[in-house]
């Protein structure tokens, strides 16, 4: 895609990204009443394979947050009592973030609610466009964590 002097349709969609994660966030809170990353983060950490914790550094990179945010968000969590972070067995000097009990009965409550939002939500796209929908955002995100403005790969590709 092409980007021309006034932006076009790359700056319309990074500027329609920008909106939709701003609605989600705030429906969210509203609706669910938790931030949108503390659910992503009952999310991952309700996963399979996720019932021992994980690092802080695989849990930011999972999410693609930023150190400051995560922490930020797992010390109101550990307020709440949904999450404690816990020496890891294997390295003695790194922390694993756990899912509470309270957390994982937490998560669980939320089912039905996660349910109804995500099919109000997405109430207006088809099985085939929320495919299609969800593999365009997959690649659109392979592409972002590859942009190095300052890269020889980057200069003159708006030329």
């Amino acid at each position: 895609m092409i980007v021309n002097e006034s932006g076009g349709i790359p700056n319309r969609l990074f500027f329609r990204l920008f909106q939709t994660g701003n609605i989600l966030q705030r429906q969210v809170q509203n609706e669910m009443g938790i931030s949108a990353v503390q659910w992503a983060v009952l999310g991952a950490l309700s996963r399979e394979g996720f019932e021992d914790g994980t690092s802080f550094n695989q849990l930011k990179e999972y999410l693609h947050v930023s150190r400051q945010n995560l922490d930020g968000v797992l010390k109101r969590m550990e307020r709440d009592g949904h999450v404690v972070r816990i020496t890891d067995p294997q390295d003695r000097r790194a922390r694993l973030v756990v899912l509470t009990d309270s957390g994982r009965e937490f998560w669980n409550r939320l089912q039905d609610t996660i349910t109804e939002f995500y099919q109000q939500a997405l109430q207006g796209l088809s099985f085939d466009d929320g495919v299609s929908l969800l593999h365009l955002l997959k690649k659109l995100q392979h592409e972002l964590v590859h942009v190095s403005l300052n890269s020889e790969a980057g200069e003159g590709a708006n030329e």
